[in-house]
């Protein structure tokens, strides 16, 4: 069912290459020091990940979204935040295909297949969190122009994006509210700051920001699609990519987790026999496996329904939620395999128990998951 074909099955094989000779000997000394990994990125454009989801004739190599979340696992498997590098970067290449028109697709794509064009988007407020409809940044129509006011909030890549896909009001009366919610296609000019970089428990490396927009004009045709009251529910429909990406970073972070234990059980000893055969450790590393390989299956199973046009956004959240959920599971066994080690910065298996939580709150928390979900269940099954 989740078959990739050998274009695909050689584009994760050569990713997982880079990921073991390039990421892995360079992650950790780079996640201590907090430093943006530019040559690993440059990388990444060099192997046209950043192209992944752009269709043709706008890219070269657009796959199927199975493959996309097995290249994002990869990628997080070396280290969690290259993966978050290009996750809104493809969510917002997802949209542009999906809903651009033809004016923003030809000028957008292209340069977003070879990463010379980075994109990121924008949703979350200061006081706003998962309520996106409360959300406070309007875009005016004045003077042939939008003028846009507000604030957005952990957004990845800020400083580094050259396109934000920006959730606003452009009526601010509309009810029900999402009717008056549109997408920017935003690029950079005056009015927009990137105020600070926000601190971080994990996910280190790359920027999260917070945006003001203050008097900041876009012209009228930035608002994808061409035409406004759309926004909320194109961004719902790009969640659900951006929700296999999260759940397939959780994939990456959690296989680490569970191949550093595998390696550790064997090679450590205690009681005269490698702690594998402890009956505790053991039973761990069973757990670590079954919620791994269940996770994976159901990423996999919301890729493929996505890539037959199905709506996904159910399917999408038990992944998410799921896997999110396994990868926190699973970095926290493995410090309890690792023992005083698991604590060390000397070893990587701190490192995952610190990215893992991003996921759960990432893209929507699971509790909005949860919301989600049963929505999806009685909607399905009304009675």
């Amino acid at each position: 069912m989740f078959e990739l074909n050998a274009e695909e099955r050689a584009i994760v094989e050569v990713v997982a290459d880079f990921v073991d000779r390039e990421v892995r000997p360079a992650a950790r000394e780079l996640e201590h020091a907090n430093a943006y990994p530019e040559r690993l990125i440059d990388r990444m454009k060099e192997l046209g990940v950043f192209g992944l989801a752009v269709p043709e004739p706008y890219g070269e190599t657009r796959v199927s979204k199975a493959c996309y979340a097995l290249v994002t696992e990869e990628l997080a498997r070396g280290w969690m935040s290259l993966a978050g590098a290009f996750g809104g970067h493809t969510v917002v290449s997802h949209l542009l295909a999906v809903f651009g028109t033809e004016e923003q697709k030809a000028r957008y794509l292209p340069r977003m297949a070879t990463g010379e064009l980075r994109a990121t988007m924008a949703l979350t407020e200061p006081s706003g969190g998962s309520d996106l409809q409360a959300m406070s940044t309007v875009a005016r129509r004045a003077d042939g122009r939008y003028v846009v006011d507000g604030a957005k909030m952990w957004i990845t890549n800020a400083r580094r994006s050259g396109l934000i896909a920006l959730l606003c009001k452009t009526d601010p009366d509309a009810v029900p509210r999402h009717r008056g919610m549109s997408i920017l296609l935003a690029e950079r000019g005056p009015g927009l700051t990137v105020s600070h970089d926000l601190p971080k428990l994990g996910y280190k490396g790359v920027e999260s920001c917070e945006l003001v927009f203050d008097g900041y004009e876009a012209p009228l045709d930035a608002v994808l699609g061409g035409e406004e009251g759309r926004g909320f529910a194109q961004m719902m429909r790009g969640l659900e990519v951006g929700r296999i990406q999260v759940a397939a970073r959780a994939l990456g972070v959690g296989r680490a987790a569970l191949e550093d234990s595998l390696r550790y059980a064997q090679e450590r000893e205690s009681f005269g026999k490698p702690i594998w055969e402890h009956q505790s450790v053991g039973n761990h590393l069973a757990d670590m496996a079954t919620e791994l390989r269940a996770a994976r299956l159901l990423t996999l199973d919301a890729a493929a329904r996505l890539d037959a046009g199905e709506r996904c956004d159910m399917e999408a959240g038990m992944a998410k939620l799921y896997a999110s959920e396994a990868a926190m599971r699973i970095a926290l066994n493995a410090v309890r395999i690792h023992g005083a080690a698991g604590y060390s910065t000397e070893f990587d298996v701190e490192r995952y128990f610190r990215d893992a939580p991003l996921m759960i709150v990432g893209e929507g928390t699971n509790e909005i998951q949860r919301n989600v979900i049963v929505k999806q269940l009685i909607g399905r099954h009304r009675i």
